[in-house]
């Protein structure tokens, strides 16, 4: 099963957006009162997904900056525990890769 993420979410939510836009260019010619009724709760519904997706991008943007600023603080205060730390996350890598 794959993990679901924040980003694999905006993904699939683009997709969908995408898909119903492309619908509803193809039922443009379409007539009918209930085809137009459709089509227009259709056409509501994309633009709140679309702001929704706008919204969650922009929350994804200030965690990583929040996250960004703790750690540049964090190696401010404590540089020898932060080389320290890269020194062991360095060898741990190159161990597990010259494995293969």
């Amino acid at each position: 099963m794959e993990k679901v993420t924040t980003d694999k979410l905006l993904q699939d939510l683009s997709a969908v957006i995408q898909d119903a836009e492309a619908l509803l260019q193809a039922t443009a010619g379409q007539t009918g009162e209930k085809v137009a009724e459709i089509r227009g709760q259709a056409a509501e519904t994309v633009r709140k997904a679309r702001e929704r997706m706008a919204e969650a991008g922009v929350e994804v943007q200030e965690k990583a900056k929040a996250v960004a600023k703790s750690t540049d603080a964090y190696v401010h205060e404590n540089p020898w525990t932060s080389i320290a730390i890269a020194a062991c996350l360095g060898f741990l890598v190159g161990t597990l890769s010259s494995r293969r």
